[in-house]
């Protein structure tokens, strides 16, 4: 059972790594616990959050993880940024749909899908998306 379930996790991972396409969501995001899972939509969201889908031992991942906690640390209060390991929780990755990580999903305030990016992004270009979408910080 223990071998299965890891043969299942190192496939999902490769899914996840192998795939280049991913279609957007216009589905309302998940709420995350502090450790990152998914939990019941909210019905209001007061900030707009960008959510990065990736793992920690990713190389594009770990380049972008500076980049979210400096995001994280200037914009607290005005937007939340929430990073989702999918090697640590392959289950985690399930409700935004991804295929390739990184990716970066930006939700508005009321928590509706506005964006979404695949592969490393800069913090220039995170700010540039958010500015796109109406939400400039």
């Amino acid at each position: 059972m223990i071998r299965a379930k890891r043969a299942f996790t190192g496939i999902a991972a490769a899914l996840l790594l192998s795939s280049i396409a991913c279609e957007r969501s216009s589905a309302q995001s998940p709420a995350l616990t502090a450790s990152g899972k998914a939990k019941a939509p909210q019905a209001t969201q007061r900030v707009p959050r960008l959510v990065d889908v990736g793992a920690g031992k990713c190389i594009p991942c770990k380049a972008m993880a500076p980049i979210l906690q400096e995001l994280r640390a200037q914009y607290a209060g005005r937007m939340e940024v929430v990073f989702v390991d999918v090697w640590e929780d392959p289950d985690a990755g399930e409700p935004y749909g991804i295929r390739m990580i990184p990716t970066q999903i930006f939700y508005g305030r009321d928590g509706r899908e506005l964006a979404r990016h695949e592969g490393f992004m800069s913090k220039e270009g995170i700010l540039a998306q958010w500015r796109a979408l109406g939400l400039g910080f």
